[in-house]
């Protein structure tokens, strides 16, 4: 195994369990503040209460400031799932998409860029994104709140549509992931964390703490809780080629983060505190609903055609097929390929029977998606998908 592929591995599991866990953590925190209940019988400053049953027995939970001087003798944070999910995702940014020459960040077909340009530009959007987001909600984020939150979802939008003109499809889907996980750390890292230091701070010195401090911490840790269904999306699209590849594509993701926030919005929308629920139909109806948008998204948009199918109108024979694929798929999809250092989904290509076999998959693939070969590194043509398209609809006959 190449140290690539043993890196891959490793901060690829670390990524998925951390983000379990993290993201885990923050869908039961605002279950939580969404079904607190309050009584005469809490203290002043008690933000409510909830009893919970698991594993066995209940739960007595209580959310709520301190009292100067009051701090307990053990406390339990929540903030290194956060870093662990964020390091190990761009531990695998820089690996999957930084190393063998950008390879898979750069795309000639979209905008032929070097690796060193294309790597700078990852990294500098990173940051400059976080920033700009930041910037809206330190100056006007808490005086025009809807205004912000409608700037900063077409500054994300934006981002989306400016990645996939200068990206791989795949490479513009993980720099928006990228870019939204690096949002929600700053978030955990400049405003939250901050904000429950200096309400330690205050009560271990005998000082009354800040309701504002709470409040901030609680607005990013809603914007965190919003994105976080766009960002699983984004985790698991490398998957759905259809639409990473697709000359929407950036629409396609637009569509599905509406869509994939919205149902979260309704979910949240569903608890209105105290122990108190909406109706089921009044809150799951809107959700299915914003499930629909995503499904568009997915489904009607990626099917939309940029052009008419190139087409021909003779027979194509299997030596001619074979001959196209020898040159443009083998390279990649072979017992050893030249270019991997080991065939992609372990699709190989070397035999009649394989070709046979695969032949579905690789008019899928090669002719109506058109988004192999990989970035088309092998230069295949529009004659050339025609022909393997016609060969595999005559019946992908080996004889």
């Amino acid at each position: 195994m190449q140290w690539s592929e043993l890196l891959d591995v490793i901060f690829r599991w670390s990524h998925v369990v951390a983000g379990i866990m993290w993201i885990g953590n923050s869908m039961l925190f605002n279950w939580i503040d969404r079904n607190l209940e309050k009584s005469a019988n809490l203290s002043r400053l008690s933000q409510g209460k909830i009893y919970m049953l698991h594993s066995g027995a209940f739960y007595d939970v209580e959310k709520k400031l301190l009292e100067p001087g009051e701090m307990p003798a053990t406390l339990h944070w929540f903030k290194w799932q956060n870093f662990a999910t964020w390091s190990t995702g761009i531990s695998l940014l820089i690996v999957v998409y930084y190393f063998h020459g950008a390879a898979f960040l750069v795309d000639p077909s979209v905008h032929d860029v070097g690796p060193t340009i294309a790597i700078t530009l990852s990294a500098a959007a990173l940051l400059t994104g976080w920033l700009i987001y930041d910037a809206i909600w330190r100056t006007i984020g808490e005086i025009h709140p809807r205004f912000s939150t409608a700037l900063s979802v077409i500054f994300l939008f934006a981002a989306i549509w400016g990645f996939t003109l200068v990206f791989s499809g795949r490479a513009a889907y993980m720099e928006t992931g990228v870019l939204i996980g690096t949002i929600m750390t700053g978030n955990v890292w400049s405003v939250i964390v901050p904000s429950q230091h200096l309400l330690v701070e205050a009560t271990s010195s005998g000082k009354a703490q800040n309701p504002k401090l709470s409040l901030q911490a609680k607005a990013r840790s809603i914007h965190n809780n919003y994105l976080t269904f766009p960002l699983l999306f984004i985790m698991v699209s490398n998957h759905f080629s259809a639409a990473t590849t697709h000359h929407l594509n950036w629409l396609i993701l637009i569509v599905v983060c509406v869509g994939g926030a919205g149902v979260r919005h309704f979910m949240n929308t569903r608890y209105l505190g105290g122990g108190k629920q909406l109706v089921t139909s009044a809150w799951l109806a809107p959700a299915f609903a914003m499930g629909g948008v995503a499904l568009f998204g997915l489904m009607f948009i990626s099917h939309l055609e940029p052009r008419p199918k190139f087409g021909i109108d003779h027979p194509v024979k299997f030596a001619r097929a074979q001959e196209i694929i020898a040159i443009r798929c083998v390279p990649c999809h072979s017992k050893k390929p030249s270019t991997f250092h080991s065939a992609p989904l372990g699709m190989m290509l070397d035999t009649p029977e394989q070709i046979k076999t695969m032949a579905p998959r690789i008019k899928y693939r090669a002719y109506d998606l058109a988004n192999m070969p990989f970035n088309n590194k092998t230069q295949i043509t529009d004659m050339e998908r025609a022909e393997l398209a016609t060969w595999i609809d005559a019946g992908a006959h080996i004889e």
